[in-house]
C-alpha cells in the first residue's frame, strides 16, 4: 500500500467530517437536554441525600432538588403538576421512609396519570435486599433498582437511562395525542363528506342519494312489516319561466321557500328530499291510496295559498304531484319506484299543471311505449345512416401544461341535421336495448380518430364514456382487442370512463371486466366522483387509475370554503390510492390556478377548450 493509500484510509474525507460533526452536535444536544431534566431525590437519611446529589452533579446532573419524607414528595409532585413550567422528570426514593413506605409511594405515583410517566428509582441496600423483595419493587412500577453504597461508573449510567425513558414516554404521549387529533380530522372531514353527499346544499334537505338509500331499507321494511307505503314526486310549475324572467337567484329563494313550505308536513313517517332543480319527493310510511291522495290534496291546498314575491311581482306557484303506491307483495326496485313517481308526476303535468296523479302498470307502459315508439327509429336512423358524431373535448395535463388527451362525447342529429341531446336518446337506447351498438360504435370511431392522427400526435390519449350496460356484453374485450389491433393503437391511450353510479349498480361484473382491460393496457377513469359512492371502501377496492371530481364541487370552487376543503380531502384520498386525480366544470382562470395549487393532475372544461370537432394539439396559454 502507497503512503497516499494509507493517508486516505486514515483521513476521512470531507463529507465523513462533516457528518461526524453534525452526529456529534446532534449527541452534544440530546445530552444537554438530559441534564437540564429535573431530579428529586427523596432519601430520608440527609446524609445519604448529600452524598446522591453530590454524584448526580459530578455527573452534570445539577437541576436537583432534596426532598426529605415520602409526604412531603407527594405534595412536591402535586405541586409541579400544577406548576407546569418545573415538572419532575426522574426520582431517586430511598428503600427506608420513615412515614411512608416506598410502596405506597410508589402505588401513588403510578396510579395517577400526571405522574406516571415518570421513572422511579429504589436506591437499596444490599444486605436487607432479597429477590422476593426484588419482584415486589418491580410490581410496584419501579423503573431501576440501584444497590448501596453509589458508584459512579454504575449510578450515571442508570441515571442516563432513566431520564432517556421518560423522554421516550413523553414522545410516545406526544405522538398518540397528534394521531388521536389528526384521526378526529379525519372523522370531521368524512362527516362533512358524509352529510354533503346526504343533503342539498341549497335547501338543506336529503340529497337523491340519501333518498335512494333510504328507499332500499323502505321497500325491505314494507315487505317484512306488511305495509304499504307511498312515494311523492312534486314538480313545481312554472318554475323555468321564474328562473328566467327574475334571475337564478330568485329562482333559487324560490326553491328554499318551498322546501320550508314542504317541511310542515314532515313528521317521523316521512321523508323529504331534493332530488333535481325544482323537484321534491316525500316518501310516506303506512301509507294506502286513500291517505296518500288525501296527503298530497293538503300539499297541493297549502301550495294554492303560496305566493313568491319578487321585485314588487307576485307569482302563484302550482304543484304537479306523482304518487306510486307500494305493496307488500309487489316486486319493485328503487329505480323503478323512482321512475314511477316521476312518470305519474308528468302525467299530472300532461293533465293541466296543478294536478295530482297516481300511478298505475298502464301510466307506465304507456308512457314507455309512446316514448320507444318516438326515439327508437331515430336511434336506429342514425346508427344506419351515419348520423351520429363525436366530439372532443381537451383535458390539459396540469403537470406539464400540455393538452395530451381528450374526452370523446357522442352527439346525435335527426334527419333535419339537428342536435339532439345525449340526455334525451340515451335513456331511451338503454331501456329498449340500443345502448350496446351506440357503446361499440363509440369505442371504434375513438380509436380510428386516434389511429388518423399524425405522427407528432401519437401520444394523444382519448376518454371513452362507457354506459353501466355494456360490462354485460361477454364480447367487448375480444371486439377491442381486435379494434386496436386491426388500426395500430396502443391499448394504453384509451381510458374507459364509467360514472360511480354505474359502477356500483353491477359491481362485481363491473370490476371484472375493467380488471381485463385494464391487463389488456387500457385506463380507467371513475366519473362523478364525490356524489355517487355511500361508502369509500368501495373505492378502495375498485382498480381505476383517475378520479374526476364531479363538476357541482368545481364550479364554485373560488368562493365556496366547504367545496375548497371537499376537494382537498378528495385529492388526499386520491393521492393515498395512488390514482390520478381529474377535475371538469373548469371555467376561469382562478379554478385553475386553485386547482393546481391543489396537486390535481388533470383539468378539463370552457375554460381549457369546449368540444370540437377535431382533435387539436394545443398549449393553453396561461398567464
Amino acid at each position: 500500500m502507497s503512503i497516499g493509500d494509507q493517508i486516505s484510509t486514515v483521513i476521512p474525507s470531507p463529507d465523513n467530517h462533516e457528518q461526524d460533526a453534525l452526529l456529534s452536535s446532534d449527541i452534544t444536544d440530546q445530552t444537554e437536554a438530559l441534564h437540564a431534566m429535573r431530579i428529586a431525590i427523596a432519601i430520608d437519611d440527609k446524609h445519604d441525600a448529600l452524598v446522591t446529589e453530590a454524584l448526580l452533579h459530578r455527573g452534570n446532573f445539577k437541576n436537583t432538588r432534596v426532598i426529605p419524607g415520602g409526604q412531603t414528595l407527594l405534595s412536591e409532585l402535586e405541586h409541579s403538576i400544577q406548576d407546569q413550567s418545573a415538572p419532575i422528570d426522574l426520582i431517586l426514593i430511598s428503600s427506608t421512609q420513615p412515614n411512608h413506605t416506598w410502596q405506597q409511594i410508589c402505588e401513588s405515583i403510578s396510579c395517577n396519570k400526571a405522574l406516571c410517566d415518570i421513572p422511579v428509582i429504589l436506591i437499596a441496600s444490599e444486605p436487607e435486599w432479597l429477590e422476593s423483595t426484588t419482584q415486589q419493587a418491580f410490581n410496584s412500577n419501579i423503573t431501576d433498582v440501584i444497590y448501596a453504597p453509589l458508584r459512579p461508573a454504575h449510578f450515571t449510567p442508570h441515571i442516563y437511562s432513566a431520564l432517556l425513558l421518560k423522554k421516550e414516554r413523553i414522545m410516545k404521549k406526544i405522538n398518540a395525542h397528534e394521531l388521536e387529533s389528526e384521526l378526529a380530522e379525519h372523522k370531521k372531514i368524512d362527516q362533512r363528506l358524509q352529510y354533503i353527499r346526504d343533503h342539498d346544499d341549497l335547501t338543506g334537505l336529503y340529497s337523491r342519494s340519501r333518498l335512494v338509500s333510504a328507499l332500499d331499507n323502505a321497500i325491505i321494511d314494507c315487505a317484512s312489516a306488511s305495509q304499504e307505503m307511498a312515494l311523492l314526486h312534486i314538480n313545481l310549475d312554472q318554475f323555468k319561466v321564474i328562473n328566467d324572467l327574475e334571475g337564478h337567484h330568485a329562482g333559487d329563494q324560490l326553491l328554499i321557500d318551498v322546501a320550508d313550505l314542504l317541511r310542515r308536513f314532515i313528521d317521523n313517517t316521512k321523508m323529504l328530499a331534493r332530488i333535481s332543480a325544482d323537484e321534491y319527493t316525500i316518501l310516506v310510511q303506512n301509507a294506502n291510496k286513500e291517505s296518500s291522495l288525501k296527503f298530497a290534496e293538503s300539499i297541493r291546498d297549502e301550495m294554492r295559498d303560496f305566493s313568491f314575491d319578487v321585485s314588487d311581482r307576485v307569482y302563484n306557484i302550482g304543484v304537479s304531484i306523482g304518487i306510486v303506491i307500494v305493496v307488500p307483495d309487489k316486486q319493485i326496485t328503487v329505480s323503478e319506484m323512482l321512475t314511477c313517481a316521476d312518470q305519474a308526476c308528468f302525467i299530472a303535468k300532461k293533465h293541466g299543471r296543478n294536478m295530482i296523479h297516481l300511478h298505475d302498470d298502464m301510466d307506465r307502459e304507456l308512457h314507455l311505449i309512446r316514448d320507444e315508439a318516438h326515439w327508437g327509429p331515430k336511434i336506429k336512423d342514425a346508427l344506419l345512416n351515419n348520423r351520429f358524431a363525436l366530439m372532443f373535448q381537451p383535458v390539459i395535463n396540469l403537470k406539464t401544461d400540455q393538452i395530451d388527451r381528450y374526452e370523446a362525447l357522442i352527439r346525435m342529429y335527426d334527419a333535419k341535421n339537428e342536435f339532439i341531446s345525449p340526455e334525451v336518446f340515451i335513456p331511451v337506447a338503454e331501456r329498449i336495448g340500443m345502448i350496446h351498438d351506440i357503446d361499440n360504435w363509440v369505442i371504434n370511431e375513438a380509436i380510428v380518430a386516434l389511429r388518423d392522427l399524425p405522427e407528432e400526435q401519437s401520444h394523444i390519449s382519448l376518454n371513452i364514456n362507457l354506459s353501466s350496460h355494456i360490462f354485460h356484453d361477454s364480447e367487448l374485450l375480444q371486439r377491442i382487442k381486435e379494434c386496436l389491433h386491426k388500426n395500430s393503437v396502443d391499448a394504453n391511450r384509451i381510458t374507459f370512463e364509467i360514472t360511480e353510479t354505474a359502477a356500483i349498480e353491477n359491481y362485481k361484473q363491473t370490476r371484472e371486466m375493467i380488471v381485463k382491460l385494464r391487463e389488456l393496457g387500457c385506463k380507467f377513469a371513475l366519473d362523478d366522483f364525490g356524489v355517487g359512492f355511500n361508502s369509500f371502501s368501495y373505492l378502495k377496492h375498485f382498480p381505476v387509475d383517475y378520479l374526476k371530481i364531479d363538476g357541482s364541487f368545481i364550479t364554485d370552487l373560488v368562493n365556496d370554503p366547504v367545496d375548497q376543503t371537499l376537494v382537498k380531502a378528495m385529492v388526499e384520498i386520491s393521492k393515498t390510492l395512488g390514482k390520478k386525480i381529474v377535475a371538469e366544470f373548469v371555467e376561469s382562470e382562478e379554478v385553475l390556478a386553485m386547482i393546481k395549487s391543489y396537486g390535481i393532475d388533470h383539468a378539463q372544461g370552457y375554460y381549457i377548450g369546449k368540444p370540437a370537432t377535431a382533435l387539436k394539439n394545443n398549449l393553453l396559454p396561461l398567464p
